[in-house]
């Protein structure tokens, strides 16, 4: 079992700010980090998309620094493993987005973390998806307040408060407040933005910092028909003139889709706007740093601002996203070209809210303030690593090191030469269309070497090889609700019935009472099992066909393994939608 280690420095800010406090100054600006879900780059109208409605956002930008080549991980959990830590997110923990492969070791150091050394108060609204059990918790990583839907979206089966509700799941949802579960009416980006400002309204007087991570628009597509209204009547692929950027062929349902989506972006940027009036009516707009971004590109096909490739893709149109930074000292409306990514953002709001970066591991990232002040830096010779395969990382299967201009992109085999990658120069060919690699083959195998390098690196983190595990019977969380976005096993384990599957759990001794249910009823005078280790219990299920079997008062003594549940009728065994198990003693 793991205990969060702090360093010894940030042990010493803490006493010292609870003997002397905080005053609300420039020293300790509040810190507003907005992120949207699966908003690609072209999901705005500053960034050239002539149909989706976004003033707030487009005024937003123009007062803001932009970074024109920002850079997230092809995927959700990943980008927001970077951004808490400042880490690339195999050292993290964090591989997946499920398969159990979306918790982050409680050993990490977060942004809420660390601006703990100053006092700041901390609270969480919307998707957390880096682990929904304790000690991966909001709270367990540094958040005072939390307010959040489980797993990697609502609607998904790892939010078990709203899978059932179907096509309704964005509306009135029970979700997670402080870990306890809490029924809300309206709509999911409303709750989470009026819950947000709450927060902000309430510590007004003392730093803080406000994670607002909307699940929209994300899967499943849902928005409050008045927004809808707003783009029903509209041609998506249509409206970009004589444009030479390249441009996805779009099916109807792409259209569809993209009214949905720029629906929702729709609502997102009024929630923005409301968000925004409130820090000038509470009159501390010009101590706060906001920071607006996306966490990969679109899941579906739309206009992607020209670029090759989309959500889950190493390409840029699944990694390239919108960066915009406001702060009262900044300088407005200033474009920044320099190569810059998620990693970056602990270590700038470590030096803006002066307060220690952790210097007990590796921080990836690098502060962006010498760029927004216009410092002589050199980061030629920086190079970022993407990659995304379920489960762990393939050996070059949808990789990449971007160096430079140039980027080496591998969609190929493990033992694959050189030859077999594309290399791009993005200064000539920002889309994309033109492998240059046979005529610079020495450029492609220095990024090559590097590329292994950084791959071998990261995929003996400890943390990715001791996968962190949930723990069961502590005081923090007592019942536990283990859920299918955190169960390994077989590749691809989502809604299924016969299906092999598995946690990853730490279990304190003692007894227990555990309830295991099923997506649909299973048939009586099957047996349950649970194995754990050498221990295996079983019992027949005599009741009529259930959708919840119990077994009561099972003995565990202290152990880390596998808890492994499926009922077995005939010839099938069926893994449980969920289990819960409550410590008895």
């Amino acid at each position: 079992m793991k205990i969060k280690t702090i360093f010894p420095a940030v042990l010493t800010c803490l006493l010292l700010c609870s003997v002397l406090g905080f005053a609300r100054d420039k020293a300790h600006p509040n810190v507003i980090i907005i992120i949207t879900d699966d908003q690609g780059y072209g999901d705005l109208g500053i960034t050239g998309n002539p149909h989706v409605q976004t003033p707030v956002i487009d005024k937003f930008a123009t007062e803001s620094v932009c970074f024109t080549n920002f850079f997230v991980s092809p995927v959700c959990a990943p980008t927001r493993s970077s951004l808490m830590t400042g880490r690339y997110s195999l050292r993290t923990g964090v591989r997946d987005t499920y398969n159990g492969g979306a918790i982050m070791a409680s050993n990490e150091l977060t942004i809420a973390e660390m601006l703990k050394q100053a006092n700041y108060k901390t609270g969480v609204f919307g998707k957390w998806h880096l682990g929904d059990n304790y000690p991966s918790r909001p709270s367990d990583q540094g958040f005072d307040e939390s307010l959040i839907h489980l797993s990697g979206g609502m609607g998904q089966v790892g939010d078990i408060t709203t899978y059932f509700k179907g096509d309704k799941s964005y509306f009135d949802p029970v979700l997670w407040h402080n870990n306890k579960k809490e029924a809300y009416e309206g709509y999911c980006s409303d709750i989470f933005a009026e819950q947000a400002m709450k927060f902000i309204e309430e510590n007004k007087e003392s730093p803080f910092f406000c994670y607002l991570a909307f699940n929209a628009p994300h899967t499943p597509l849902q928005v409050p028909e008045e927004y809808y209204q707003k783009y029903k009547a509209i041609d998506p692929a249509s409206g970009f003139g004589n444009d030479n950027r390249p441009f996805p062929e779009m099916t109807e349902k792409n259209k569809e889709d993209a009214r949905k989506v720029y629906a929702m972006v729709t609502n997102i940027d009024d929630n923005i706007g409301k968000l925004l009036k409130k820090l000038d009516d509470l009159d501390i707009a010009d101590n706060t740093l906001i920071i607006f971004m996306t966490d990969n590109g679109p899941q579906q096909t739309r206009y992607v601002g020209g670029m090759r490739g989309r959500k889950g893709d190493v390409c840029q149109g699944g990694v390239r996203v919108p960066f915009y930074m406001r702060y009262s000292s900044f300088e407005k409306n200033k474009a920044i070209e320099t190569t810059a990514a998620h990693i970056d953002i602990l270590p700038t709001l470590a030096q803006l809210c002066n307060v220690q970066l952790p210097d007990d591991r590796i921080i990836d990232g690098k502060s962006l303030l010498p760029l927004i002040d216009g410092e002589e830096v050199d980061w030629d010779n920086r190079s970022l690593f993407f990659y995304w395969t379920r489960r762990y990382p393939e050996l070059y299967n949808n990789m990449a090191l971007r160096k430079g201009n140039y980027k080496l992109v591998g969609k190929t085999n493990y033992n694959a030469t050189v030859k077999d990658f594309e290399l791009f120069n993005l200064e000539t060919d920002p889309y994309e269309q033109k492998n240059i690699v046979s005529e610079n083959e020495s450029i492609a195998n220095k990024l090559k070497q590097e590329l292994d390098e950084t791959y071998n690196e990261l995929i003996s983190s400890e943390n990715l090889i001791n996968q962190p595990r949930i723990i069961i019977g502590s005081k923090h969380e007592n019942p536990v609700i283990l859920n299918r976005n955190d169960a390994g096993g077989q590749r691809g384990i989502w809604a299924q019935e016969e299906i092999y599957g598995k946690w990853k759990v730490s279990i304190e001794e003692g007894h227990y009472d555990i309830k295991f249910k099923f997506i649909k009823p299973v048939k009586a005078n099957g047996r349950m099992y649970l194995e754990t280790n050498t221990l295996v219990k079983q019992m027949l299920n005599e009741k009529k066909d259930t959708d919840i079997i119990e077994m009561k008062n099972v003995f565990f003594s202290e152990m880390d393994c596998d808890l492994i549940p499926f009922y077995t009728i005939g010839s099938k065994n069926i893994f449980p939608f969920w289990v819960e198990m409550e410590k008895i003693d």
